[in-house]
C-alpha cells in the first residue's frame, strides 16, 4: 500500500515538473479575470499616470533639440547637450543653485523634525477633547491655497498695519519691510511652509504611534522611566521606519522648491534670494519662449532629485537598516 502511494506521488511531481510554465502574460489574465473589480478600481489611477505623468515625457526630447513651432517636436534640429552647457556657463547658475538648495535644505531641518515633534507631544496628551481640538486647528492651516497664504503673508508683514511690525512697535522696534530684505526671504518662506503644513504632516506620525505596542509603555512604566526616556527608548525606536521614509521622499524633492509660492513672494528688492530653478524654467520657458532652454534647465532638475532620493536610499539602507526600496 505504501509502495502504490510513493508511486502515485512520484508520477504527480514528474507531472508537475513537465508541465510548460505558464508565461507573464497569461498568469496576469487570469488574475485580472478573477480579480477584476480591483483593476477596475485602480484603472482611474493608472489612466491620470499615463496622461499627465508619462506621456509628458515625449517632451524630454526638447531638451536636446532646437526647438521650432513650425518644425515641431520632431522636425526641431538636434543640439546635443548645448542647452546644459548654456545653464552650467550662466552667470545666473551658481545663484540659482544655492538659493534651491538653500531653501530646501533649510526647510527639511526646520521643517522634518517639527511634525514629529508635535506627533509625540500630542500623543501624551489624556484629554481627548484637547487633543481633538488642538488637531483640528493644526490642520486647518494646511487647506489655505497658496494664493491666499501669500496675501496673508504680504499683509501680515506690511509695513503700516501688519502685525509683524505692531509687535516690533511694542518691543520699541522700527518698522520693516520684511518682504524687501533679501536675508530675510528664506526664513519667511520656510516658517509659515512649517506653521501650514505641521498639522497635516504629523498625521501620519500619530498613525504610526497609534500602533505602538502598550506593553512596552507599560513595562517603561513599571520600571520607573519617565515620559521623555519613553520617546525616546519606545516611541521613537517604534516609528524609525515610518521616519526614514518619509526622510528618503523628502531628500528626493529637494531640488524641488514649491514654484507658486516662491513666484508670489518674490519682487524686485528679494530676488537675489527669491531666485531658484523653478522660477527661472518659468522666465526662460514661458516668458522667452525658449522651450528646448527650460526643458534642459528643468531636466537637470529632475535629474538631481532622482539621484538623491536613490542615494538617500542606498545611504539609509546601509546606515539604519531601513530602505524604501
Amino acid at each position: 500500500m505504501a509502495g502504490k502511494t510513493m508511486q502515485k506521488s512520484e508520477a504527480a511531481v514528474q507531472n508537475l515538473a513537465g508541465k510548460p510554465k505558464e508565461s507573464f502574460f497569461v498568469r496576469l489574465g487570469k488574475n485580472m479575470k478573477k480579480n477584476w473589480i480591483l483593476y477596475v478600481m485602480i484603472l482611474p489611477v493608472v489612466v491620470y499616470y499615463i496622461v499627465f505623468a508619462y506621456a509628458p515625457m515625449y517632451g524630454i526630447q526638447l531638451a536636446f533639440k532646437n526647438y521650432r513651432v513650425k518644425e515641431g517636436v520632431l522636425g526641431s534640429p538636434w543640439v546635443g547637450f548645448e542647452h546644459f552647457k548654456r545653464f552650467f556657463s550662466a552667470y545666473n547658475f551658481k545663484l540659482l543653485l544655492m538659493n534651491t538648495l538653500g531653501i530646501s535644505v533649510y526647510s527639511i531641518l526646520a521643517g522634518f523634525p517639527i511634525p514629529i515633534i508635535f506627533a509625540l507631544m500630542l500623543n501624551y496628551v489624556k484629554n481627548k477633547y484637547l487633543k481633538k481640538t488642538v488637531q483640528m486647528v493644526s490642520y486647518a492651516p494646511y487647506f489655505i491655497s497658496t494664493v491666499v497664504m501669500c496675501g496673508m503673508i504680504t499683509i501680515f508683514m506690511g509695513t503700516d498695519s501688519g502685525i509683524f511690525n505692531i509687535i516690533r512697535g511694542f518691543l520699541g522696534m522700527e518698522p520693516v519691510d520684511a518682504l524687501s530684505k533679501p536675508g530675510w526671504f528664506k526664513s519667511i518662506y520656510v516658517w509659515t511652509g512649517v506653521w501650514q503644513g505641521m498639522g497635516w504632516s504629523s498625521i501620519i506620525y500619530i498613525s504610526a504611534l497609534s500602533g505602538v505596542d502598550m506593553q512596552l509603555h507599560e513595562a517603561a512604566i513599571v520600571d520607573g522611566a519617565t515620559k521623555l526616556q519613553r520617546i525616546i527608548h519606545v516611541d521613537l525606536p517604534s516609528i524609525k521606519p515610518t521616519i526614514v521614509m518619509l526622510l528618503i521622499l523628502q531628500m528626493g524633492s529637494l531640488m524641488g522648491v514649491g514654484f507658486e509660492k516662491v513666484f508670489l513672494l518674490q519682487n524686485t528688492l528679494n530676488k537675489s534670494a527669491a531666485s531658484v530653478i523653478s522660477t527661472y524654467v518659468y522666465e526662460v520657458g514661458l516668458i522667452n519662449s525658449d522651450y528646448g532652454y527650460s526643458t534642459a534647465v528643468g531636466l537637470f532638475n529632475s535629474v538631481i532629485n532622482v539621484i538623491l532620493i536613490v542615494t538617500a536610499n542606498q545611504l539609509s539602507k546601509k546606515l539604519a537598516d531601513e530602505s524604501l526600496f
